[in-house]
């Protein structure tokens, strides 16, 4: 029996093969040493790619095959830069991926996801005209390469939306947008799926023709394994890592196979030996297979049965050794070492970068791009847009009508107990003789504080009323009320405790609607003033007598009968633009996300910072708009109170539209379904309403929450366009700019959060 192999040479045989130098770095297309990719935590880890080593020359075409769940997808992720590694190493195309001057994210790889990832609503032209404007191709070039992709790839006409396109044409469209640049390496996901057998032939021979002259390298996955017998080479994967990489005919000869099927399956069974017997099923599978004499001497015999407790190597001179690791059950069949010690990972190369390139925060063809993209899309989608333009229009009409008014009609009812009701009517005469002064009094409040008096002749049938919810408040007048008031005046410190209680008007209210009581004291106990002041004039009395001993001058700021609409109105107004801002910019990159757009024009370059900065221009001409319709119709419209700058007034709003749209970019990059974005937007809906001093004074919450309050962004906004609209300030005193001052910190924290999130949120 042979030695049991030391760590050391096992270690050796796992990584053979994988000898790696700057020069032949430079001469392999991707080289993947030793990758290591898991999801979950570290105590419960759902591993991926577990050591996986891959060498892709440049100019060949490389067949990825493997099961669904196997990690192929995961490790294309990884090779066009939108996935990290947890440890090994990667190169493509001479660099790591998303360093600078890589060129990988970017124009250098092609990449074609499984799904769609297009714009439905987009034809067929406009579709490649943008991915071709992303690679910085001209327009005639576009229309070339156009033309040419609607014959080889058998598309109808090239004004057709995608949309309207069948699900095999939508993938040959998708695929004309990877191919339409000739980027240096192609990486397509399923290519051919939903394709013709003539135009998956046709495919192949374009991609063979491409890969001649060693300029472009192809990396292709596929259901259909045999296709592949047409790539340069194929690597074999399951269960994270690689079986086999090796010519396809090569494979077939050493396995004395019929098909790259049953080599699939043969290495899955020899894979299997590690972890347990072989079943009768798995000895008929294998029983074909030739396993030669070890290289160190030893031999397994053909049909051999491997035994878990002894573990063991399965190897055979087929210009490839298949070894099983005896610790860890893996089959591998990889070139044979040119040397006897584990390879030595030089230093990564690095790129040439002009100091140029590091002030190119954003590429003028990625910006016009993006920027058409954004603008075609509304304008495929005009009833949403108009709806989006005219949902905060609407709002702010039914705030303005809905909000801040006084009460009317409220319903009182009245037992006047100076008349005999019913028989007798109650009717109002204001002189100083008059007898029926309650009658004067109750007229006088029913036509100018928009009161409904009901009368009763009970005080029972009254009560019975508010009991039932028919009215807010009941009213007792006594039947002495008249000379009661006139002795009271008349006869003033010397009156009688009957007199006294005669000419007091009992009222009972209905306070469980605190804003109805509030407005019925008000308007009880101010039209009574107003009353009696005009009662004492027809007395030659002067009416100051009836006043309070407090005199109330003309308001510095402000009307004498200031409405909650106008002091709500600034806050309501920020709120109207800043969520639906969030709205708009939140579904729109979230649609983008999901249906893989996104995903793909990172791939193709474009940046976080430029994809912000277009979102940032289009939605910023549609927030425009929302911004002066609102505006028109709040202080033009219905007139409410404006004092101040109209500029500035104009720009707080646009300023808190902006923050409203920066936030909505966190909400989009941080969620990955549009419920769970919903959920966050509405969460911080009423959090900001309620601690923003929208709609009830920061001065009567409690310490903490001031401290709270004072920090989130439409606080000190609101107040500062309050006190422009009210006030008549402008920039040089602290409310405003400090307002101003805040929005602007808030739009840069969500602004770099949401670039950081997009960088480094890539699984």
């Amino acid at each position: 029996m042979p030695e049991r192999p030391t760590d050391l040479e096992l270690r050796r045989r796992q990584f053979k093969g994988q000898m790696s130098t700057v020069h032949t770095r430079r001469q392999q297309a991707v080289c993947v040493r030793r990758a290591y990719k898991r999801y979950g935590t570290k105590s419960n880890p759902y591993i991926i790619l577990d050591g996986l080593n891959m060498t892709v020359p440049k100019g060949c075409i490389y067949g990825l095959l493997g099961a669904s769940g196997c990690g192929k997808t995961t490790l294309l992720n990884c090779i066009v830069g939108r996935k990290r590694l947890n440890s090994g190493e990667l190169w493509v195309l001479g660099g790591t991926p998303g360093s600078r001057g890589s060129g990988v994210p970017g124009p250098r790889v092609g990449y074609m996801p499984q799904e769609i990832a297009l714009y439905g609503e987009f034809t067929i032209r406009e579709t490649l005209k943008y991915f071709g404007w992303i690679a910085n191709m001209t327009t005639s070039q576009v229309d070339a390469k156009v033309d040419f992709f609607i014959n080889f790839l058998m598309l109808p006409d090239a004004g057709r939306q995608v949309k309207n396109l069948s699900g095999g044409q939508q993938r040959r469209v998708s695929l004309a947008a990877t191919l339409i640049h000739e980027p240096e390496l192609l990486i397509l996901d399923e290519p051919t799926v939903g394709v013709d057998p003539i135009l998956r032939t046709s495919i192949w021979n374009h991609l063979v023709e491409i890969t001649k002259h060693g300029r472009t390298t192809v990396i292709i996955t596929t259901h259909y394994i045999d296709e592949t017998r047409q790539a340069h080479l194929i690597g074999l994967m399951r269960g994270g890592y690689f079986l086999a990489e090796e010519s396809p005919e090569k494979l077939i000869q050493q396995f004395n196979a019929e098909s790259l099927e049953d080599v699939f399956l043969k290495l899955s069974v020899i894979q299997n030996m590690g972890k347990r017997r072989r079943s009768s099923i798995a000895q008929t599978v294998t029983e074909n297979i030739h396993v030669p004499t070890l290289p160190g001497g030893g031999a397994v015999n053909e049909g051999a049965v491997l035994d878990d407790e002894l573990g063991g190597e399965i190897s055979g001179e087929f210009g490839d050794n298949v070894s099983m690791n005896s610790r860890t059950g893996r089959v591998s069949i990889a070139p044979e070492p040119s040397a006897d010690h584990p390879p030595e990972l030089p230093p990564e190369e690095e790129p040439e970068v002009s100091w140029r390139d590091h002030l190119k925060i954003v590429k003028m063809h990625h910006m016009h791009a993006l920027i058409w993209k954004n603008f075609l899309w509304m304008w495929r989608n005009i009833p949403m847009m108009m709806f989006v333009i005219g949902l905060p229009v609407g709002q702010a009409i039914l705030f303005c009508m809905a909000i801040g008014k006084d009460p009317k009609d409220v319903r009182i009812s009245v037992i006047n107990n100076e008349i005999n009701y019913p028989s007798e009517q109650c009717r109002a005469t204001l002189d100083c003789n008059a007898t029926r002064l309650s009658c004067t009094y109750l007229e006088y409040i029913r036509q100018n504080y928009s009161l409904d008096l009901t009368y009763y002749g009970t005080e029972e049938e009254a009560r019975r009323s508010v009991v039932r919810g028919n009215s807010w408040a009941v009213m007792v007048v006594n039947s002495n009320f008249s000379d009661s008031l006139r002795n009271r005046l008349e006869y003033g410190k010397d009156v009688d405790q009957g007199d006294l209680f005669g000419s007091t008007i009992a009222v009972y209210p209905d306070k469980s609607n605190e804003n109805i009581a509030t407005y019925l004291t008000r308007d009880l106990l101010f039209g009574f003033v107003n009353f009696f002041s005009s009662y004492l004039t027809s007395c030659d009395v002067s009416p100051r007598i009836a006043s309070l001993p407090i005199r109330w001058g003309t308001p510095v700021y402000g009307y004498e009968n200031p409405n909650f609409t106008d002091f709500a109105a600034p806050g309501v107004v920020l709120t109207i633009i800043f969520f639906m801002a969030v709205a708009l910019t939140s579904g729109a990159m979230l649609i983008e996300r999901n249906e893989g757009i996104l995903e793909r024009s990172l791939v193709n370059g474009i940046s976080g910072v430029e994809l912000l900065s277009s979102q940032i221009f289009t939605q910023f001409i549609v927030m425009l708009g929302q911004t002066i319709m609102v505006l028109l119709v709040v202080f033009v419209f219905f007139a409410l109170t404006q004092e101040g700058s109209w500029i500035l007034v104009f720009t707080i709003t646009l300023l808190a539209g902006m923050c409203g749209m920066c936030f909505g970019f966190v909400v989009s990059c941080s969620c990955d379904t549009e419920r769970t974005a919903t959920y966050m937007a509405l969460g911080s809906f009423l959090p900001i309403v309620m601690l923003c001093g929208i709609i009830w004074p920061i001065e009567a919450m409690d310490t903490y929450l001031k401290y709270i309050s004072a920090v989130l962004p439409l606080t000190q906004a609101t107040d500062s366009m309050r006190c422009v609209l009210a006030r008549g300030w402008g920039m040089s005193n602290p409310v405003v700019y400090q307002g101003f001052i805040s929005l602007i910190v808030w739009i840069i924290v969500f602004l770099t959060i949401s670039i950081l999130v997009l960088k480094f949120k890539k699984g």
